[in-house]
Parts: C-alpha cells; structure tokens; sequence
C-alpha cells in the first residue's frame, strides 16, 4: 500500500512538473509573438534569466488560478450568468496581471488587453495537456475520481446510497434531445450525422428504439412535467388563460413552472422520477432532485432553495472551461449570421427573421447550456448518482428559426451526437456502472407560419371574426421558447407578458398561441364559454375559424351536444362519437381522438381551442407563432418523439401490458402513448436498478440546500479524445488551471 502511495505521489508530482514546463514554454513563446507581453527588463537579460522568470511567471499564474478562481466564480454567482461569461477574460487577465507581478525584480510586464489573450491561451493549454497526461495515467485518474466521489458523498451523509465498485446496482442517466423527433433521429442516424445513435440502431447493438405519441398539447412543458412527475393533467398547452385567477401560465416561466410542478406533486403523491438521490440538469422541473442546475422551476424560489444557477459555478471554476465556453459562444454568434445571411442571399423558404437578440439566444442555447449541462451530468456520474436526468435543447432552438430538417440543424445534431459520444465515453471510467437513455419530448413539424402564408395573425383573425378592429399589418406573435426565456434569466431579467396576453377591454379575447395550437378565451364570461353564447354575442366566428383554410379543426362546448369538433364546410362532431381518420380529424393521425378527448376534460381548457391544419402528403403545419419548426398541437412529426433504451432493460410495452389499465400506461402498436406513460416506464427502470423508490417530500424539493455542491467539472469537447475521462475542477495542479 505504502509503495502505492508513493507511486500515486510521484505521478501526480510529474503531471504538475509537466504542465508547469509546457505553461513556462508557452508563455515564454507569447512574449516573443506579443510586442506589448515582456518577461525581460528594460536592458535585456540572458536566456537563463528570462527562463527562470518564465518559470516564475507560470508558477504564480497557475497558483492563482488553483486558489482564487474558484473563490471569485463564486462570489460572482450573485451576478448574471451570460454577464459571468463576458468577465471570464477579464478575471482571468486580472489573475495574470497579478502574477507578474509577483515576478522578483518588476521583469514581467503586459498590457490589460494582452494579458488577456495571454491568460486566456496559457489556460487552454495548460487545461489541454493536463487532460492529455490524465489518458496516459487513466488508472490513477479514476481512482482519485472515485476518491473523490468517496469523499463528497460522507460529507453531504449519502454514504453508501452508490456502489462505490462497478459491481452494485447500475445507475440511470436520462438524456433528453429536445425536440428530436422520432424519424429526424432515424434519419440523421442513417445520414451519418449522428455515428453514436447509429451505433446504438445497429443490430447486436443491445438497444432499442420506438417511437412515442404525445398528448395534444405536444411541447416541453406538458411532457417534460408528465415525464418526470408523473402528470401534466390540467396542462392544455405551452400557455394558458385561467378564469379563476386572471392569470396567465407559461411553462417557460419560472412562477409558473414552479406551480405547475407543484400541481403536479399534488396530483399525484409523489415527489418525481429524482426523488431518491437523483440530479436534475437543464430542466424546467426538478424531479423532486436534489441536485439541480439550470432547472426553470427553481429559479422562483427565494432564498436556499434558490439554486438554479448552481451549475454554472461547477462549470466555470475551471477558466479554462470559461474561456473554451465564451469563445465558443463568440463563434456561435458569428454561425448564426452567416447562416442566416445566406439563407437571405438564397431566397430560401419557408424563412423567418432570425436578427436581434436571436444569435445570442441560439448561441446560450446551443454552447453555453450544453456545455454546463453535459459537465454536470459527467460530474453527477463520476460521484455515482443514481439516477439523472437532463436536457439539450440546441436542436429545439435551432430548428424553430431554420426549420427541422434543415443543414443549420444537421450540424447542431451532428453536435449533440458528439456530446453523446463523450457520456458514453466517459461512462466507462465511472465508479458504478450507467444505463443511458435517450429520449425527446416531442418532435417538430416544418412549414410557413400562418402569418407568413395568410397575411394575418391568428389573434387578427379572431378579431375579424369578432368584428373588432384588425391592424392593417400583421403583427408578429413572438414564439414560445425555452432557451429565450432562460436567456432571461441567466440575465436576471423578468420574463415579460406579452401584450397579446391581456385583452384591450374585459370583453375582447384573449388569443395565445403554442405552436400550431391556438386557444382563446373570453374572460368576462365565467366558466367555460359555450358555442350558443359566442354565437350569440359573435356569430361569424366560429364559422371563420372554422371555414379559414389555414385551421384544421375547433374544439368548443356545445349546451345542447356536449362538446363537439368543428371543421370545415359545417362539419360538426360530438367529442363522445370522435373517431381517427375520419371527419374534421382525418388525417391527423392515430390517437388524435383519445387526444382530444383527454384536454376537453381539463379545467383549464381553453373557450375555443383552434389547432391548425395539417397536410399529411407534406407533413406541414402553419404555427401560429413565428416559427418555420413548431409543436404544440396535432399534426405529423412534432406528435412523434422517440425513446432509446438499452436491452438490458425491461421492454416498457411488456411493462405497461404488466401493469394493465389499473397501472395507467397506453400503448398502441409500436407506440406508447402519452407522457405519463414514459413516466411508468421510466420509474419502473430505476425501480428495477435500485429498488423503490422513496415517495414525496411535500414540496419535492428534498435537499436543495446541497444543488451547488461543484464536483466534478470539465471541458466539453466537440470530439472527445479516446479514453479520455474529463479533469473535475476540485483538484487543479499548481502549473495552470483545469
């Protein structure tokens, strides 16, 4: 054990002597390239002496970085987290500065824009070569991982819910691609854009892959909230009017997330699918996890419990991570541009406009969050967490603006398929053995938005339809977007209410839009409005709606059938006598019935809900916000999300045969059916690896208070080096960071 000891010692000792040289020669070449960078004295020195202040130099800057950094990233967590990552160069220039001048004889000199660049380099090498020594030494790199994992779980009182061996109970992680639909994820696999996914579709791979149908209301709120909670009763759409408290909820809001979740937890008794030692990464609900970072929900709550942002510490303690991040950010801005600028030279349509903030947006969305979120859940696996649960929402975003089948959003799943490939990778060096599912929430449908094709809004034709004035230009309906509304927030700005969400008087509509679903509601009449007093006070309404071209059906309440659907040329069925493919539904699909059914029954469902057409020749829907990719409603491919799962696992159709209805799970055919029914099947899996699980904490919020426990972080590459476990940030050698 002794000789071991001294082996595991002398090793570490070479890795800092090793990245201390290589951090020394690379200073001393950017003192030779930068004019304004010295390590001499104004007289000259020898070889010798500018050596040895290079040395110096290096030393004081990667003791600097080892000791401060971690301290002042997380003073700064009080600061917004995009504002963080704008001060990355600046702190880590500051830190260089600092160490100059700690040089003997005043030898080391630098402008503050050099020391920049400097600092900025010396990090990203020094980061890289510790990283490279780790795959040459990988036995000892896991065991200090392992040690460490050892270490965090007795100081937080978890010892001994993990194996601490890759021979006990496997754990669980859950990667959800946000917005992959079922056969984008085929087809990209069959493309090439995605070698890991295909690897897995492969026969003899020991996966299997099956779609699943979405419940009407087909977006991240509803089926993230049923996934991990286990009910998104009562949830019509990505936002809603309610009567009874005047308000409005959107799902990507935090009050409203967090009420949702709490709604949620009532409903069912049970805290969520993370309850018992679970982590939540990247979500708009916990799980009842009670480890989060960038989980929407939370960021409503005040005080200890607040600690949505916990993951950015974890991240950016490593500057080397900061800098990777925040050049990468600059350089996904600058994609962004040129692709749309070009998409403009091309005349391509459908097109929407894509200036303003949007570049920053796409760019949190698809670095930043990605970047924190695959950290997080590296870190989770090597402390041996049970289960995680996490989402990647760069392709959702993306394909929103540039359309789901398009080269803007093959490069973005190319992307995410590395980052599979680098969790897959790492999994293999973890103290306990991982499962890792993939899944979506939903998928995506292409085509114009209604706006773009008609001319008007779907608010303008509501007002027509109502007699009210109609703007003589079509107004933009901003869209529902996860990504803009954490921008938001990493930003410490409220996320406002639209103007489209509050009626001019209490007797014109309220009109809101999720995707290609569209609910309006009148708010001075009380309870559920009926087809007999709208007709009353609006009598072209509903035959608007209903007749315009660009609508596929109506759902409203009927005094004397009940409610019905509407459609075209007068159609009108009772929602009791709904039937697939047939009347105002035919060609929506299996299972748009039973959907339709499911929402009438919600409190919260809308006065007249309005679901656009959909062509089932092209698969195009019209969105009735700005969106050339949408969800929300019924219509092709966004009701057709996938799950991915290893065979080692129980087939979630036997287990939803097994549970029969008394269990609540759907399947039909090759598909399961609904959200919640990814929930059974999902708690039926850990239920499987690690027994029960422990039910609800009221709140579900058990354990909070540790959300901002940083172990371990590390870079993100595009391409993940073979064998190469990612460096954690607890423990960074003297010779640089990371």
């Amino acid at each position: 054990m002794g000789d071991g000891r001294w082996r595991t010692a002398g090793s570490a000792l070479m890795r800092v002597v090793a990245v201390w040289a290589v951090s020394t020669l690379t200073m001393l070449v950017l003192a030779g390239i930068l004019p304004d960078f010295q390590l001499q004295s104004d007289d000259g020195d020898s070889i010798t002496k500018t050596a040895f202040t290079a040395v110096w130099g290096a030393g004081a800057f990667g003791l600097l970085s080892a000791l401060v950094w971690p301290v002042l990233v997380r003073a700064l967590l009080i600061v917004p987290a995009l504002v963080l990552g704008m001060l990355v160069f600046f702190l880590n220039g500051s830190l260089l500065l600092i160490a100059l001048r700690l040089i003997p004889d005043g030898r080391g000199a630098a402008d503050p824009e050099t020391a920049v660049v400097v600092a900025a380099v010396m990090s990203a090498v020094a980061s890289a070569t510790s990283t490279a020594l780790a795959v040459r030494d990988d036995n000892a790199y896991r065991r200090r991982l392992s040690r460490l994992a050892d270490r965090r779980r007795r100081r937080s009182g978890r010892a001994g819910t993990a194996d601490g061996g890759r021979g006990g109970p496997p754990g669980i992680v859950f990667l959800q691609l946000d917005g992959v639909g079922h056969d984008v994820l085929t087809r990209a696999a069959a493309d090439g854009l995605m070698p890991t996914v295909a690897g897995r579709l492969a026969d003899g791979s020991g996966h299997r892959l099956t779609p699943w149908r979405t419940d009407w209301s087909s977006q991240t709120g509803a089926s993230q909230l049923a996934i991990l909670h286990g009910s998104n009763h009562d949830v019509p759409a990505f936002r809603w009017y309610e009567k009874d408290t005047g308000t409005v909820m959107v799902s990507s809001r935090p009050a409203s997330a967090l009420d949702m979740q709490r709604r949620a937890i009532a409903h069912t008794h049970d805290g969520g699918l993370l309850t018992v030692d679970g982590a939540s990464r990247g979500n708009l609900f916990s799980g009842g996890a009670d480890q989060l970072a960038l989980v929407l929900s939370m960021a409503a709550r005040r005080g200890k419990g607040r600690r949505s942002r916990a993951g950015y510490f974890a991240y950016f303690s490593d500057p080397a991570n900061a800098v990777r991040t925040a050049l990468s950010f600059v350089a996904e801005v600058g994609r962004e541009i040129g692709q749309s600028t070009l998409a403009r030279v091309r005349k391509e349509t459908p097109r929407i406009k894509r200036g303003g903030l949007y570049p920053f947006i796409r760019a949190f969305a698809t670095v930043v969050e990605r970047d924190v979120v695959v950290s997080a859940v590296i870190g989770d696996m090597f402390a041996g967490r049970t289960a995680v649960y996490a989402d990647l929402v760069a392709y959702d975003e993306v394909a929103h603006h540039s359309g789901p089948h398009s080269r803007d959003a093959d490069k973005v799943l190319a992307r995410l398929d590395r980052s599979l490939a680098l969790i897959t990778k790492v999994a293999e060096h973890t103290p306990r053995t991982y499962r890792i599912v993939l899944l979506s929430d939903h998928g995506q449908s292409p085509g114009e938005t209604f706006a773009g094709m008609y001319g008007l809004t779907l608010k303008d034709l509501v007002r027509a339809g109502c007699g009210l004035p109609v703007p003589r230009r079509a107004q933009r309906t901003r869209s529902a977007s996860e990504a803009r509304d954490a921008v938001r927030i990493a930003l410490h700005r409220p996320v406002e209410e639209k103007e489209a969400e509050h009626p001019a008087t209490l007797f014109d509509p309220i009109v809101l839009a999720s995707g290609n679903l569209g609910l309006l509601s009148f708010p001075d009449i009380r309870g559920r409005a009926s087809r007999e007093q709208l007709d009353r006070r609006h009598p072209a309404l509903l035959s608007t709606l209903a007749n315009h071209p660009g609508i596929g059906f109506l759902l409203v309440r009927s005094e004397e059938h009940g409610s019905v659907v509407l459609g075209r040329g007068g159609a009108e069925v009772p929602v009791r006598e709904l039937e697939d493919g047939t009347g105002p539904l035919a060609g929506f699909g299996p299972g748009a019935a039973d959907a339709v059914r499911r929402t009438d029954t919600f409190r919260n469902v809308a006065d007249v809900m309005v679901n656009s057409m959909y062509d089932p020749d092209t698969g195009l829907v019209h969105a009735f916000e700005e969106q050339i990719g949408s969800h929300g409603g019924l219509g092709g491919e966004q009701s057709r999300p996938f799950l991915l799962w290893p065979r080692a696992l129980t087939d979630p159709f036997d287990i939803v045969a097994a549970e029969g209805a008394e269990g609540g799970g759907r399947a039909s055919g090759n598909e399961l059916v609904g959200a919640e029914t990814v929930h059974r099947v999902l708690a039926r899996w850990l239920s499987e690896l690690s027994g029960p699980q422990v039910p609800v904490n009221p709140e579900g919020f058990a354990g909070a208070e540790r959300a901002d426990e940083p172990f371990p972080a590390g870079p993100v590459p595009d391409t993940p080096a073979p064998d190469t476990p990612v460096p954690d940030s607890d423990e960074t050698v003297p010779g640089g960071p990371g």
